[in-house]
């Protein structure tokens, strides 16, 4: 089967209802936390991905029942302490910097050592970032180059509770720094710049020993020693990170209109949402409700009738780090200049993407000045394409796929997009629903 998606044709007017795949972030956290439970836990409508599995995989090595049946994924908690460690246990995250990451934070008791590895594009990731920390609690970590993976870990029984400050805004450490102190006698204590708050909000949703304290570009948490974690039946809103493509492929389309289904929109996430509205994408939030911490809602989708650049305000970087490649899509057919700033942490993800943003936008006839870390982007309301555009060796980054895809659908020209199981990562079905709003 080809690995190759060849597109030719921009896409008509449409008025669908979609409901994209279950959130990877919230079906990872579920896994992890389940693990940690004492009883059984159900997920309906966990994403069923490569990063997700790896999750099952990971938490199966260390002794945990997992049982997947007609959708309905069944995790059999041991208890916060109840991992089994063996010796020479290798732990693979394939691409997933969640798992990677977070899981260090589960295993930070292991006596024995474990090795974590992954594919090629998370081996080139930044682990330093969480085994700083980690390491304060009494675990000792070995990384490849003193940076990436594969690294090992070797725990500590006499775990001690740390005060860490997180400046980076990522939420993989800040989770794994949460996970680590629930299982250290005392108080943890992590001052922490904003970013998404999915690990807190189960927290509490669990009723765990976990307070957090909001100021104005920080978070101030508190982490004591669980006793039990309950179990937690789960069923997983859709992901808004998935969404953004249709969301983009709606507002370019002209005469269109798309309800997204079910999806959740924690604030946390929904910088994409604040951003393009800025920008004058009609989006509406319809049937919001609370569930189990999170907010959900149904999104209906407009096409804009003029797009307008933006000097994107940084306090929403964070907030839309997974979807800043769709956004740039939207600048490049605004009216006038579109600047992006402090985006180091876009660099962090599976690939240097904003280095390879910036590429397509250019292969694609649109001027950007790139640095290390910000673009600016000369918007053009008329582009329509009419050439062959190929898009490959990009480290198989499942959002440059996607959305190379939402590009070729909403400009025109001959899209060559290799690497299409990439998105097997995050969002197997992403094709199927393109196929679906097609027709």
């Amino acid at each position: 089967m080809s690995n190759l998606v060849i597109i030719k044709n921009k896409i008509e007017k449409f008025n669908k209802i979609i409901q994209v795949s279950g959130d990877k972030s919230l079906s990872i956290r579920w896994v992890l936390f389940a693990s940690l439970s004492s009883g059984k836990s159900k997920a309906y409508n966990l994403l069923m991905s490569e990063d997700v599995i790896a999750a099952l995989n990971a938490i199966k090595k260390l002794g945990i029942p997992v049982n997947y049946k007609d959708n309905v994924c069944e995790i059999e908690g041991k208890g916060l302490n109840g991992y089994k460690y063996k010796k020479n246990i290798v732990i693979d995250a394939k691409n997933s910097g969640t798992l990677g990451r977070l899981i260090l934070g589960l295993i930070i008791d292991t006596p024995f050592k474990i090795k974590l590895i992954g594919d090629k594009s998370l081996s080139k990731r930044d682990f330093k970032r969480v085994t700083d920390p980690l390491s304060l609690f009494g675990a000792k970590f070995k990384l490849h180059n003193d940076k990436g993976l594969p690294l090992t870990i070797v725990g500590t029984n006499k775990t001690k509770p740390i005060k860490y400050f997180e400046k980076k805004g990522s939420a993989q450490c800040k989770s794994s720094i949460i996970f680590a102190g629930l299982k250290t006698k005392g108080t943890t204590v992590i001052k922490a710049k904003k970013s998404r708050n999915h690990s807190e909000l189960l927290c509490k949703y669990l009723k765990l020993p976990v307070n957090i304290k909001n100021k104005k570009n920080f978070d101030i948490i508190k982490v004591s020693n669980a006793n039990i974690i309950k179990p937690l039946n789960y069923k997983i809103p859709s992901d808004i990170s998935s969404s953004a493509f249709f969301i983009v492929l709606t507002a370019l389309n002209k005469n269109s209109q798309i309800i997204i289904k079910n999806v959740n929109v924690n604030p946390s996430r929904t910088g994409v949402i604040k951003i393009l509205k800025m920008m004058g994408v009609k989006i509406i939030f319809k049937n919001k409700k609370l569930y189990k911490g999170e907010l959900v809602s149904d999104i209906l989708v407009k096409s804009a009738k003029k797009i307008r650049s933006i000097n994107c305000p940084t306090k929403f970087n964070s907030q839309a780090i997974d979807e800043f490649l769709v956004i740039f899509l939207v600048a490049a057919k605004a009216d006038g200049i579109s600047t992006f700033k402090n985006l180091e942490e876009l660099n962090q993800k599976e690939s240097p993407r904003l280095k390879l943003g910036s590429k397509i936008l250019n292969l694609m006839g649109i001027k950007t000045i790139t640095t290390n870390n910000s673009i600016k982007i000369f918007g053009n309301p008329a582009l329509k394409l009419n050439k062959k555009i190929i898009i490959k060796n990009y480290l198989k980054d499942h959002r440059i796929f996607m959305t190379s895809v939402i590009a070729a659908m909403t400009f025109g020209g001959e899209w060559h997009i290799h690497d299409k199981d990439s998105i097997s990562t995050s969002f197997p079905s992403f094709l199927k629903i393109v196929n679906k709003i097609i027709k």
